[in-house]
């Protein structure tokens, strides 16, 4: 009886520590997919490829007739943000209005209560809100067998990975306008060399192959002029 305890007891630590290493290496897939997502999202805001060419493959952005652009002058910023404004998410083709209310929307669930302005999950992960990998940057997830399995997952919206760009509006002449402040005057402002004054906040999101298991990463990204 004895024995047959201890191997009962072994069996259950073999099955529990093989759990866990199965949800952790799930994990690190899920988190790999979303880093390669945030270096993709780079891509289509710079509009290259990912060997830094110019991106002109008919998925590119600027080739997507219904994707909207990334805008490249001041005069491009107000109607892009009038369009988001109208989306019920305030989203469409992975471009985003700055989130309002709750933030982390990827923690959001049918159940979710929500106030003026906040998302679900499942309301962002659509095909006309978010953005795959690849879908507006010329990417492509490489051969089967080599590539992470999760970036190749378009079977459901709640499979594999996405990405949105907010677009944040950076006015560097007011201290109540200004993306990033410090203190009472404009002499404490971070100024940086934009056209046009945008900065972005990239959301990566990639769901594993367990259930359950998702994996988001954020940056904030912005494209400074080099001086001639």
């Amino acid at each position: 009886m004895l024995s047959m305890l201890l191997a009962l007891w072994a069996s259950r630590t073999s099955l529990f520590n093989e759990m866990i290493v199965g949800n952790d290496a799930d994990y690190q897939r899920a988190f790999e997919a979303a880093q390669a997502l945030l270096q993709d999202a780079e891509f289509d805001i710079r509009s290259e490829t990912p060997n830094g060419d110019p991106c002109i493959a008919a998925n590119c952005r600027n080739n997507v007739g219904t994707a909207y652009k990334i805008p490249l002058d001041k005069q491009e910023v107000s109607p892009l943000l009038a369009d988001l404004d109208q989306a019920a998410t305030k989203c469409l083709s992975g471009l985003c209005l700055k989130r309002a209310g709750r933030q982390d929307f990827w923690n959001t669930t049918s159940s979710t209560t929500l106030a003026t302005g906040e998302v679900k999950l499942s309301d962002m992960t659509q095909p006309n809100v978010g953005a795959r990998y690849g879908q507006y940057s010329g990417a492509t997830v490489g051969a089967t067998g080599t590539a992470n399995p999760i970036l190749a997952d378009t079977s459901a919206n709640d499979r594999g990975g996405w990405y949105w760009i907010e677009v944040l509006p950076y006015d560097e002449s007011s201290k109540n306008s200004g993306l990033i402040v410090g203190g009472p005057n404009t002499d404490n402002l971070l100024r940086l060399n934009l056209k046009p004054n945008v900065a972005y906040r990239i959301t990566a999101l990639a769901f594993g192959r367990k259930a359950g298991t998702i994996a988001v990463l954020q940056q904030t990204y912005v494209r400074q002029v080099r001086a001639n």
